[in-house]
């Protein structure tokens, strides 16, 4: 009977550890696919475009909707087309990063007032 016990012990506390493991790791932050959890020029220039570009735009993209939730994903979209060194120094830069999305917002507005003026020519 003890031996049973035991061994419902040691069971429980397996499982405690591997929930507590699981846990730690759903806290650590891991990008996708096995990218690298800090950004560098050095991981950026390993990955090929497309993996750079997901790199950048899940950086990007929480910093843009905090500032603009309803256009953060056409305006991340906008600011994958400059060059990735650029992006990484606006990454590193929240103030560089607010001017961009700013500007990105003007040119939204723009581009919909001009389709809105030619609409009703």
């Amino acid at each position: 009977m003890q031996a049973q016990h035991l061994a419902q012990q040691q069971q429980a506390q397996q499982q405690q550890a591997q929930q507590a493991q699981q846990a730690q790791q759903v806290q650590q932050p891991q990008a996708a696919g096995g990218m690298p959890t800090e950004l560098t020029a050095d991981s950026l220039a390993a990955a090929d475009k497309a993996t750079q570009q997901q790199m950048l735009g899940e950086r990007l993209y929480p910093s843009i909707a905090q500032k603009t939730p309803q256009l953060a994903g056409k305006i991340t979209g906008m600011l994958l087309g400059m060059d990735p060194a650029e992006l990484l120094l606006l990454l590193q830069e929240p103030a560089a990063l607010d001017e961009k999305i700013d500007e990105a917002v003007k040119v939204l507005e723009d581009y919909q007032a001009n389709q809105q003026q030619q609409q009703r020519a």
